[in-house]
């Protein structure tokens, strides 16, 4: 199913996707089992937020061998691991923000997991149960604050900078996906799933073996090859098979 959260007259919600028309709400959260409340309405009507806001974003560095190597080095033996503030998080249509602070912002899109359960040192074996889904994400990147503090908070970490959405896939097997970023209608990345270094399981399994993870949590995968700068009113979308397509546009912050 797909889950999303929305807004409408002024009351936030999670309900559930039906038919690309309709949206039916949920009687609570969208952990454990899901009761619905009975009230349905066009999808029209309401506005999609993030669909999750979590307590930490974790995010894998370098995690398709181009795009390593179009950054400047070899891939990583392991995964590297960096982490993203709750505060980064926006939706659908929601707008990114350019700091002045920044004169190069990049787009990278990304195929993102929202964990289940609370979890610890989950074996690669068992990553599937302590999954809710997946959806689209941007890893918006201040790329000369990066490349300048050598460390990547800064860089990674400025509000609006985490785009999310449009909801999450709750059936899906994510081994073998296209997802394809562009910037104003224009191609800039295109790639599958299938050339991660590290896959899904595995990813969970080093992640959780260094912090528990709690239910709404978010693991970025990895961007693919083709990162490239934004600027002051484009329009970026991340498209992942099978889930949907994720939109913003920029603006300045000033």
């Amino acid at each position: 199913m797909r889950i999303a959260r929305f807004t409408k007259d002024g009351g936030l919600s999670f309900g559930v996707v039906e038919d690309d028309e309709t949206i039916a709400t949920i009687a609570a959260h969208p952990f454990g089992e899901i009761q619905l409340t009975g009230e349905r309405q066009p999808l029209a009507d309401v506005r999609l937020t993030a669909p999750i806001l979590p307590s930490k974003v974790v995010a894998i560095g370098k995690n398709y061998a181009e795009h390593a190597r179009e950054m400047g080095g070899e891939p990583p033996a392991e995964p590297v691991i960096f982490m993203k503030p709750s505060t980064a998080v926006i939706g659908h249509r929601e707008t990114i923000s350019y700091p002045s602070l920044s004169e190069r912002v990049d787009y990278e899109g990304e195929l993102a997991v929202v964990i289940g359960r609370l979890c610890r040192d989950v074996p690669a074996a068992r990553a599937a149960d302590v999954i809710l889904g997946y959806t689209c994400a941007n890893d918006v990147t201040a790329r000369d604050l990066q490349q300048r503090d050598g460390q990547w908070t800064r860089g990674k970490g400025f509000d609006t900078f985490c785009p999310l959405g449009p909801w999450i896939e709750t059936d899906l097997d994510p081994s073998d996906l296209a997802i394809t970023t562009t910037v104003n209608g224009e191609t800039k990345q295109s790639s599958r799933t299938k050339q991660l270094l590290h896959g899904v399981p595995e990813l969970i399994e080093y992640v959780s073996q260094v912090m528990t993870l709690l239910p709404g949590d978010v693991i970025l995968t990895g961007t693919p090859e083709g990162v490239g700068p934004l600027q002051v009113d484009d329009e970026v979308s991340v498209a992942i098979e099978n889930i949907g397509t994720l939109s913003n546009t920029v603006v300045s912050r000033d």
